[in-house]
């Protein structure tokens, strides 16, 4: 599998594991499963691996952190987030979370970016991965703290990076605006964007990635399937978009999207992943997975030749504009497995 060297020391595969299904995201996800998805991703090459203190209340970092465990450190890179500090709330442990996890509500998320709390975010982050350091850190969603989040926030990440703590900093987020700004504003060195740079998508496209390039800041491309409705060959009647239910033009558009696939012997979510890659700023594309079964099937979508003939004819048809083709730089052709 290919990588791409964003950073100095920093290398990530062309695919990477999102955790969010190892903290039972929408429903429960077993051990023995959360395992398997790890361990099926490194049987296909997958060395890059993102989680979150909001992923499960912690749960993701710790299944992450076991399935990692008898690995080489020095093989893989881990990304996790911080500006959700988990405070112990043993009060509502008795019901469930109402974030979106299938866990027990024993701990309540406090938005915190400042210093302290970035650093016992961090602190927290590694006792649960079970490991000394991790690779890159993003400030995670800070749509409503844009303050404190752009200057305490990233000065404490950068802090931390030129003290070698960490090899990168950056933010993760469901938007492009407020991205555009940290990288215009601040010394970041990759950006995640969900949803937001997809067949469906293409907010990320106006200034975020043009910028970044200019820059020469990475892109890490997550939801590219826009949470469902681009996941499988053919949009199903109940898709949903960003965690809704799909809209009526989306969903037809997303179909007319795969009739062109198919004509052109690509399925739809194959097509979904190799999108974001031909932009010359994105480094990686992070897919979830809850069981091994779908680890093969990222990797399988990732490795599929997807002819320029398809972006020509999406592009002719309106449906998906595109440039030419360009890799990023730098980016090794090592294979790892």
């Amino acid at each position: 599998m290919r990588s791409r060297t964003p950073a100095p020391g920093l290398l990530l595969t062309e695919l990477g594991l999102g955790a969010a299904q190892l903290g039972n995201l929408g429903r429960p996800t077993s051990d023995e499963d959360a395992v398997g998805a790890v361990d099926a991703a490194w049987d296909s090459g997958v060395r890059y691996f993102d989680t979150a203190p909001h992923y499960g209340l912690g749960l993701s970092e710790r299944r992450l952190g076991t399935a990692l465990a008898r690995r080489p450190r020095a093989e893989y890179t881990v990304s996790t987030k911080v500006g959700r500090l988990l405070v112990p709330s043993p009060g509502t442990a008795h019901r469930q979370d109402d974030s979106g996890f299938a866990v027990p509500a024993a701990y309540r998320r406090n938005w915190d970016f400042s210093r302290d709390g970035i650093l016992r975010s961090l602190e927290g982050s590694l006792r649960r991965l079970g490991l000394d350091h991790v690779d890159v850190v993003y400030l995670h969603d800070p749509d409503d703290h844009w303050e404190q989040a752009s200057s305490t926030g990233m000065d404490t990440l950068v802090e931390l990076r030129d003290q070698k703590v960490v090899k990168a900093v950056g933010a993760g987020m469901n938007q492009a605006a407020m991205l555009t700004e940290f990288v215009r504003r601040c010394d970041v060195d990759l950006v995640m964007v969900a949803g937001r740079h997809t067949l469906l998508d293409r907010s990320a496209q106006d200034a975020l990635l043009p910028l970044a390039q200019e820059r020469g800041v990475g892109v890490v491309a997550a939801a590219v399937y826009n949470s469902g409705l681009l996941a499988a060959p053919r949009p199903p009647a109940d898709a949903t978009y960003d965690y809704q239910p799909a809209p009526r033009e989306l969903t037809e558009r997303a179909t007319a999207v795969a009739d062109v696939c198919e004509r052109h012997g690509i399925t739809l979510p194959e097509a979904a992943v190799a999108y974001p890659l031909r932009h010359p700023a994105v480094v990686s594309v992070v897919l979830g997975a809850r069981d091994a079964e779908q680890s093969r099937t990222n990797a399988r979508r990732l490795a599929a030749r997807v002819p320029e003939a398809l972006w020509a004819e999406l592009a002719h048809l309106g449906l998906v504009p595109d440039g030419p083709a360009a890799p990023a730089a730098p980016r090794t052709g090592e294979e790892r497995s």
